[in-house]
């Protein structure tokens, strides 16, 4: 497999990993720390102790930022209920999807019996989509529509992975980040996860 067509890929620093995921799904260097704490303290004008990220302010943003963020671009996050079938994403519809997953704690060589959450960007770029976390060295090929699915159903199998949608907000409106598959019965309501 050639060298994919310049995927942007910003690699993990203090607890910005919303910041670098939103920045990855974007393709581009659009938010900083600084650009984050201003929404923090927009979300929470009276608040000493802002609740949307680390009482250290190293980050750990949860997820009003992101969802804020995008919207002042324009965008939207729609949550995915996990007790669809994935063949009813409409990916053709979707600019990229950002998901929430627990992650190890590691301090240098040794792993703690600890799990952090941590934000992860999938994106489409040359036909191709990548997992674009950013604690991995290089962006990662998951290939076509069947790769980003197969990656979504291992996530969400594992249990507490929450998955956001990018979208314009014109998609968002219509609702057709969702495709109707009549192939697929529909979610069973009483599940639980």
């Amino acid at each position: 497999m050639s060298q994919p067509p310049s995927v942007y890929h910003e690699r993990q620093r203090l607890e910005l990993c919303a910041v670098h995921a939103l920045n990855n799904v974007l393709q581009q260097q659009l938010f900083s720390q600084e650009a984050a704490d201003d929404i923090c303290k927009r979300l929470a004008p009276e608040s000493r102790l802002n609740p949307h990220r680390s009482l250290l302010g190293t980050g750990n943003y949860d997820v009003n930022v992101i969802m804020a963020a995008l919207q002042g671009l324009g965008l939207a996050a729609v949550w995915w209920d996990r007790r669809r079938p994935l063949s009813q994403l409409a990916l053709p519809q979707v600019l990229g999807l950002i998901l929430n997953l627990p992650s190890p704690v590691s301090l240098g060589l040794l792993s703690l019996p600890l799990r952090r959450r941590h934000w992860v960007a999938l994106r489409q770029v040359g036909g191709v989509y990548y997992n674009l976390d950013s604690k991995l060295r290089a962006p990662e090929a998951l290939g076509d529509e069947a790769g980003v699915r197969a990656f979504l159903a291992a996530a969400l199998a594992q249990g507490l992975c929450e998955v956001l949608l990018v979208v314009t907000k014109d998609v968002e409106e219509r609702g057709s980040w969702l495709q109707a598959d009549s192939a697929t019965p529909a979610p069973n309501k009483t599940a639980t996860g």
